[in-house]
């Protein structure tokens, strides 16, 4: 069984700063590619930003030049270094490991239970 642990979100002011982390746990060998997705009242969720095992990254265009994703393997966990924070980031900022790859077997779309960014106006 794999597991995923996000934190680092809270408050913070516009303008401000916050890093979130998300920890994998469990037998891992390799952790294809990590994202973190988001999703405000109301709203679907989607897509902030996307690493690959080969560090390719994605971002959506909101969050292009603000946001940084970054992965250390030998910790299994990625990160979001959130900069120049604006109130429409505020929502649940949720991790995904798209397939794991444990002394067990593989795990497909793997999602933590994600954490609370809220930016004030």
């Amino acid at each position: 069984q794999v597991q995923v642990v996000e934190s680092g979100g809270g408050l913070a002011q516009t303008g401000g700063s916050l890093t979130l982390s998300c920890a994998a746990s469990g037998s891992i060998i390799w952790i294809s590619a990590m994202g973190w997705y988001r999703r405000a009242p109301g709203n679907q969720r989607e897509l902030v930003a996307r690493i690959s095992s080969g560090g390719s990254t994605n971002y959506a265009d909101s969050v292009k030049g603000r946001f940084t994703i970054s992965r250390d393997n030998a910790k299994n966990t990625v990160y979001l270094q959130m900069n120049s924070l604006k109130p429409e980031d505020t929502a649940v900022y949720t991790c995904n490991a798209e397939r794991v790859h444990t002394f067990r077997g593989d795990y497909y779309d793997t999602w933590g239970q994600g954490t609370q960014v809220t930016v004030s106006s």
